[in-house]
C-alpha cells in the first residue's frame, strides 16, 4: 500500500517519530503531583512487565499514564479511530488493549498493585491529587 501514497507515508512517518514514549506531558504532570505529595518513585523499571511509568517500590504499586488515543479510553472524546486506514488502526488499538490487559495481569501475579491514569484525567488537578492520595495511601 505504501507505493500508492508515498507522500502520505512520509508525512505519517515524520509525525509518528515525534510521538514520545517517555517523559510525555501527561506523565510529567503525574510525576510532579506524586512528588509534591511526598511520594518517591522510580521511572520505567525494565525488570517489571510493561515498564510502568511510575514505580513505588515501598508500596509495591505502579502507575501507568495512558494516552486516551493509544490505549482507547472508553467514553473519551480523545479516543477516536482515524478515518483513514481504519482496519489497521482498529487492529493496532485492539492489540494495545490486549497488551495492557496482559501486562496488568502479570504485575498482579507478581504482587504489584496497578493504577491507571488517563491522559484526559491529568488536566484535572483535583481529581489527580485525589486519585494519587487514595491509590498511594490506600485510603
Amino acid at each position: 500500500m505504501s507505493h500508492l501514497w508515498p507522500e502520505v507515508d512520509e508525512r505519517r512517518s515524520r509525525l509518528m517519530t515525534r510521538v514520545r514514549q517517555r517523559d510525555t506531558k501527561p506523565e510529567m504532570v503525574v510525576r510532579r503531583a506524586a512528588h509534591s505529595m511526598g511520594s518517591r518513585f522510580r521511572l520505567q523499571r525494565r525488570d517489571l512487565p510493561g515498564r510502568p511509568d511510575l514505580v513505588f517500590p515501598r508500596h509495591r504499586k505502579v502507575i501507568f499514564v495512558h494516552g486516551c488515543f493509544w490505549h482507547s479510553h472508553p467514553g473519551c472524546k480523545c479516543a477516536t479511530v482515524p478515518k483513514t486506514r481504519t482496519e489497521y488502526w482498529l487492529a493496532k488499538l485492539a492489540a494495545n488493549r490486549a497488551r495492557d490487559s496482559r501486562v496488568e495481569s502479570e504485575l498482579l501475579e507478581l504482587g504489584w498493585e496497578v493504577g491507571i491514569v488517563w491522559e484526559c484525567e491529568t488536566r484535572n488537578e483535583a481529581f489527580l491529587a485525589g486519585f494519587l492520595a487514595k491509590f498511594l495511601r490506600g485510603s
